[in-house]
């Protein structure tokens, strides 16, 4: 048996070279004493990625941005949520505590949408604002979306020739998690409150193969130390059951957020050889049972946070938004520095 796993782990990993994409970001959940639990991402770019913060009252009305088929709904949660170029939801966290998080997947590949068919759609942008809107728990999002109500659309990322390819990770307040991808065409959900930690390529059956193995190699005297995306799943599988379990939350946030800066990519980091290497651009941290949204970038010092709880987030509430431009500088709780603002537009097909 040993024999044998040795040549399948190198063909892992030889896939995971081969197949990472340029952009690499990683997620974990932290679960500790008391209904503690904390879900932190970094966001891996190789270029520049604008990031502003939104807050979103509930009784919000969305569409899924792909035309008279587009799937409707009006938003039953008030969310705090991290944009990518104010046009798509990266990460956020809604008033249920429910987080949700979007990292590249190199091998994705989705169900083939028909404008003309009947099947609904949903853009890739509002995959992680749907969940968000709709959902309190995991498992009320895997309930409904195990029957694929919609197919959710892709396209190009404007002004390259990057198609989106993306994955999906939940996680609640009760330390339930569920990870979502399109591989063939299909979609695959991968539902357990072990899932703790995700990455990029390969896909996450593989990444726990992986992990696995490493298992069995104690922490404390070898861990993998590049950037590739298996490698950072494995760091942060060790580390975050490594640290303390406690309930101070100033301990348990100081503790996941060392977490996923060890598995971060130094910035300006970059390599023609190593395509696959991206700088970690900002970083997230959620914490389900206080709704408090921590946040730092790389261009600022601080590391600041938004509590939820004091957003009016009936549908009387007004659309917030932080402004993270021009290398702004926050610290501490942000709260009174939202301004209300005009909604951005999610990016969707070309009418």
């Amino acid at each position: 048996m040993k024999k044998l796993l040795l040549p399948a782990l190198l063909i892992l990993l030889i896939s995971s070279l081969v197949y990472s994409p340029l952009i690499a970001c990683t997620r974990v959940v932290y679960k500790g004493p008391n209904g503690t639990v904390i879900t932190a991402r970094s966001m891996d770019w190789k270029d520049e990625i604008a990031a502003n913060l939104w807050v979103f009252p509930r009784g919000m009305e969305r569409n899924g941005g792909v035309g008279p088929l587009s799937v409707k709904w009006t938003s039953k949660y008030g969310s705090i949520i991290s944009t990518a170029w104010d046009i798509a939801t990266a990460d956020g966290m809604n008033e249920k505590g429910l987080v949700a998080n979007v990292l590249w997947l190199a091998e994705s590949a989705y169900t083939q949408f028909d404008p003309k068919g009947k099947k609904k759609g949903l853009a890739i942008s509002l995959w992680a604002q749907y969940v968000l809107d709709n959902f309190a728990t995991v498992k009320e999002a895997v309930n409904q979306l195990k029957s694929e109500p919609f197919v959710v659309v892709s396209d190009y990322i404007p002004g390259t020739e990057r198609f989106t390819t993306l994955h999906l990770s939940i996680s609640d307040a009760n330390g339930d998690n569920a990870i979502f991808e399109y591989v063939k065409g299909k979609l695959i959900i991968h539902h357990d409150p072990s899932y703790v930690v995700m990455t990029n390529s390969p896909v996450f059956d593989q990444q726990l193969a992986l992990n696995s193995y490493w298992k069995n190699i104690p922490g404390t005297v070898m861990l993998p130390g590049t950037n590739r995306a298996a490698d950072r799943f494995v760091r942060a599988s060790y580390y975050i059951n490594a640290i303390p379990q406690t309930d101070n939350t100033r301990v348990a946030i100081a503790s996941v957020f060392s977490v996923i800066r060890n598995c971060s990519v130094p910035f300006g980091i970059s390599s023609e050889q190593e395509p696959n290497i991206s700088s970690t651009r900002w970083r997230s941290v959620s914490d389900h049972k206080n709704l408090v949204y921590y946040f730092e970038t790389v261009f600022t010092p601080n590391t600041f946070w938004v509590n939820l709880k004091d957003f009016d987030l009936s549908p009387k509430g007004k659309v917030m938004m932080l402004d993270l431009g021009n290398n702004a500088t926050y610290n501490g709780k942000t709260n009174a520095s939202f301004v209300e603002s005009k909604p951005f537009t999610f990016l969707g097909l070309a009418e």
